[in-house]
């Protein structure tokens, strides 16, 4: 069974930047799209950026556009979160997630039901 396990969450000041890394391991081939959700404190789980395997698309919610990076390195099997100019309303539980289809639609990448695979989720504050 493949395993997700993200890292690299943490403290950070507004403006600030983090790195989530998530290092799957098990199965490793195989999957089409991988994404970032996040979960703050009474609020339902949201999209935050997806990258498809194939042709290393990418996809972002408009509130990341310009200060997040979604990438992927495939010799380690590692994806990647790059965060700048943190906000305060960017604090939460941020999870990875797999699924083995690949997803060109926003209808499709942006559902969590649509991944398989997910991690245990890091959290990220970031204070005023």
């Amino acid at each position: 069974q493949a395993q997700l396990v993200e890292s690299g969450g943490g403290l950070v000041q507004a403006g600030g930047s983090l790195r989530l890394s998530c290092a799957a391991s098990g199965r490793t081939t195989g999957f089409g799209t991988m994404a970032w959700f996040r979960q703050a404190p009474g609020k339902e789980r949201e999209f935050v950026a997806a990258i498809n395997r194939g042709d290393g698309s990418t996809y972002y919610t408009d509130s990341v556009k310009g200060r997040f990076t979604i990438s992927r390195d495939y010799a380690s099997n590692t994806m990647y979160l790059q965060m700048n100019s943190l906000r305060p309303e960017d604090t939460a539980v941020y999870y990875c997630a797999r699924s083995y289809t690949a997803y060109y639609g926003r209808d499709y990448y942006t559902d969590s039901s649509a991944y398989r695979d997910w991690g245990q989720g890091t959290q990220v504050t970031v204070s005023t």
